[in-house]
């Protein structure tokens, strides 16, 4: 079952398995940033095993020059117990789903240069294309 998370106890849930992509996330932090990212149109969205929660995404639905409408999937993990289930390509296709729903013409995420794994899932599994780098410059000194 996919769900978007929304009450205090589904998002605590959820936040349990997003803190094995993103483990400095505390609960303070994590609603302080939700609540601000929500008003932006963040949404977080669970895939359930029965009553658990096996993976989460953070989405939002943008446009821009480049990728038209599109979503931008902020957050993609799945439970370390239940890696290679397939759980992450069926909330990967749950968010495409959407995204036509929606009347997007992309899926677009970014992914750490050490996420190899991860890498070879987008490309290999799901057809995604490499289409650039992400570059970024802290402005907090």
């Amino acid at each position: 079952m996919m769900k978007r998370l929304q009450t205090r106890e589904e998002l605590l849930q959820g936040l349990e398995v997003l803190r094995e992509l993103r483990p400095h996330l505390t609960n303070d932090f994590f609603f302080q940033t939700y609540e601000k990212m929500s008003e932006e149109g963040y949404e977080l969205h669970a895939y359930y095993d029965g009553e658990e929660i096996v993976a989460v995404t953070g989405i939002i639905t943008l446009t821009n020059f480049y990728d038209g409408r599109h979503i931008y999937v902020y957050d993609l993990v799945t439970k370390n117990t239940g890696r290679s289930k397939g759980y992450g390509e069926k909330l990967l296709q749950y968010v495409e789903e959407l995204g036509r729903e929606q009347g997007c013409e992309k899926v677009t995420l970014s992914s750490g240069l050490v996420r190899v794994h991860a890498h070879r899932f987008y490309e290999e599994k799901m057809n995604y294309e490499k289409a650039s780098y992400v570059f970024r410059k802290s402005l907090v000194q």
